[in-house]
């Protein structure tokens, strides 16, 4: 920016010309006018030393203090051409306050220092050596954008280590305040740590990633980001940088796509959909340096799984699969099913080879298909090398970053489910450390709710028979049956989101989620509720089986005792209620449990009434109800 740089100081120095010409010619308050001139002089020569350092000059601060400087020198020249004056009657009546030259001086000496303070500023780390900067007068009012602009201009001139120092500071403002993340971004912060990132060392890289992370914290922000190439920046990280830098990389695009749900298409056209799931291959899935996104749904077929290198499913190796291939594995099969995927076609089979599976229609964005990603022999052995702390946390943050940018997208989640992610995230449930099988059920929840409403993803990823999609929902089932854990509310949501997937014979998912309704924990209560009405509603094919289960578990006095004492699951519980009774309006149990009394006592609920649901179901379960049962009694007409 030198040129423009020095057509914008050419204004301030002519202004500084024609103080000090004007303060010459000074007829009244000479004095005064010769300490103006002193002041403009100084300041005329730290301003042309400023044009010769033009192509070395911090933008943003440079712009905003040589606009003051001008309007400084615009009022110095005005003050001053009022004391050229000879007449007797222009000296009578050109009255200067006395404070009028004080003030004027005072800010040229606020200009003086501005400028110096810029000069300082832009200079190379060695030119600079430890000289402390301060403050620039013109952001006495607000001390933090005079830190901000030093930490900023560090970033462009300073030495590596003061480089990562400086993102460092930079990480502390941002997750202090919102407003001072924005303020980062306006006065040109981001460039500067997208270049940390691409050239620094790796504490540098790790501060940088880490504050562009924070930076992303609305729309507009992740935006000026996207604009300024940070997808490039992390698709590099994630394929060549340390891994502790693409840990900290993957956290980011993780906190950008959660902010700004746009963004997911831009990451997934530069690979980063593909590199975060190789990250969370490695060392749960084989061939994890030739990953590669097919378009087969026999490619989870082809996939060749193996559990995480710490053996501890290796004693499972002996069992195997159940003959019937509609049936879910338990839980010690899990090794079983992700040997039988192994073994499914050979290892280098690529799209599927001649065996079973249609063709799955081609992606929505055809940017997602991309040559294969193989990192090189080298980066693999860099990455079996590192302490397994960073191995999970890198995991960890994988899943995170996926779990965003599936998260209401079918052409992502597609390139994901047709690749081995599914069976990973089945492994990492069952094998992986507690922030791993989070992560991983949350990806789960968003890939299901996606599905949910798609049904060509659907159909060709969690196709009853297929091995990765029996993994998967068989660590769901664990996590259900075990009932304590913090991945109950996703894993519940995930069941629920698939529910329209399972066979009139798989019936296991009701019963454990039938207990969940007694949960002490209303939010675990109610999201079984929504799962269970996903089973029973009108839209599954299979609702009056399900219902049937549903009543068979218990459901009935669950949903009771819901409907009238627990007022956060009440509408919940009453919705799933009256589908039931409108499908198995003749059920004995229904009756004992007084299923009626309950839906006439709720049609006297205005604050129940007034729900769409509710209003819809409410009359017609009721009215069902009323053909096969006595109102208040246990028994049928």
């Amino acid at each position: 920016m030198g040129d423009l740089v020095k057509q914008t100081l050419a204004t301030p120095i002519q202004l500084t010309d024609q103080v000090t010409k004007a303060a010459d010619e000074a007829a009244t308050f000479k004095q005064e006018c010769a300490e103006l001139k002193s002041k403009t002089e100084k300041l005329a020569a730290l301003l042309r030393q400023a044009a010769r350092a033009s192509n070395d000059l911090y933008e943003r601060p440079t712009r905003r203090i040589l606009d003051e400087t001008v309007q400084v020198l615009d009022k110095a020249l005005s003050l001053v051409s009022k004391c050229r004056g000879n007449g007797l009657v222009k000296r009578v009546f050109t009255i200067i306050p006395a404070a009028a030259f004080r003030k004027m001086s005072s800010q040229l000496e606020n200009s003086i220092g501005d400028v110096s303070w810029l000069l300082r500023v832009s200079a190379s780390a060695d030119d600079r050596a430890d000289e402390y900067l301060g403050l620039p007068p013109i952001a006495a009012n607000e001390p933090i954008l005079g830190l901000i602009w030093e930490q900023i201009a560090t970033l462009y001139t300073g030495s590596v280590d003061d480089r990562a120092d400086a993102a460092a500071s930079l990480v502390s403002l941002a997750r202090d305040n919102d407003r001072y993340g924005k303020l980062i971004i306006e006065e040109g912060g981001v460039g500067p740590l997208l270049k940390l990132i691409k050239e620094g060392k790796q504490e540098g890289q790790e501060n940088a990633a880490r504050a562009i992370g924070l930076l992303g914290r609305d729309p507009e922000s992740v935006e000026h980001m996207t604009h300024a190439g940070v997808c490039s920046v992390f698709a590099k990280i994630l394929q060549e940088g340390p891994m502790k830098v693409q840990a900290v990389a993957a956290w980011a695009v993780a906190e950008l796509a959660a902010h700004y749900p746009k963004c997911q298409d831009l990451f997934a056209q530069h690979n980063i959909i593909r590199l975060l799931v190789s990250h969370l291959a490695f060392e749960t899935v084989q061939e994890h340096s030739k990953y590669t996104v097919v378009s087969k749904a026999t490619s989870i077929h082809a996939a060749a799984v193996v559990l995480a290198s710490n053996g501890a499913a290796a004693a499972d190796h002996h069992h195997h699969l159940d003959d019937d291939k509609d049936q879910m594995p338990r839980p010690n099969q899990m090794y079983n099913v992700v040997t039988t995927t192994m073994s499914a076609v050979k290892p280098n089979s690529g799209c599927g080879g001649g065996g079973g599976g249609g063709k799955v229609s081609s992606l929505h964005s055809n940017h997602l298909h991309h040559p294969s990603i193989s990192l090189s022999g080298a980066s693999t052995r860099a990455r079996e090398a590192e302490d397994p702390a960073t191995k999970a946390q890198m995991k960890a943050m994988a899943a995170r970053a996926l779990w965003h940018l599936t998260k209401g997208n079918s052409a992502i989640c597609r390139s994901i489910t047709e690749s081995r992610a599914l069976l990973c995230f089945a492994v990492l449930l069952e094998k992986g450390p507690a922030e791993v099988q989070y992560n991983s059920a949350m990806a789960l929840m968003e890939i299901t709710a996606v599905a949910e409403g798609d049904a060509e993803l659907r159909r060709s990823a969690f196709k009853p028979n297929s091995p990765a999609c029996k993994a998967a929902v068989d660590q769901l089932f664990r996590i259900l049956e075990k009932g304590d854990s913090e991945l109950l509310i996703p894993c519940i949501k995930a069941i629920g989101n698939l529910a329209r997937t399972f066979k009139a014979t798989e019936t296991r998912m009701i019963s454990p989620l039938v207990r969940l309704l007694d949960e002490r924990e209303v939010e675990v209560s109610r999201e079984a509720c929504v799962a269970l009405t996903k089973f029973a509603c009108a839209e599954n094919y299979l609702h009056l089986d399900h219902a049937k289960a549903i009543i068979e578990a218990g459901g009935a006095k669950h949903l009771v005792q819901l409907v009238y004492f627990e007022q956060v699951v009440q509408s919940s519980a009453l919705v799933l209620l009256c589908n039931i009774a409108m499908h198995v309006p003749d059920s004995e149990e229904l009756a004992r449990a007084e299923v009626l009394t309950v839906l006439e006592w709720a049609s006297k609920q205005a604050a129940l009434c007034q729900l769409e649901e509710v209003e819809r179901l409410l009359p017609e379960a009721k009215g069902k109800l009323e053909l096969y049962q006595s109102r208040g009694s246990r028994g049928f007409h």
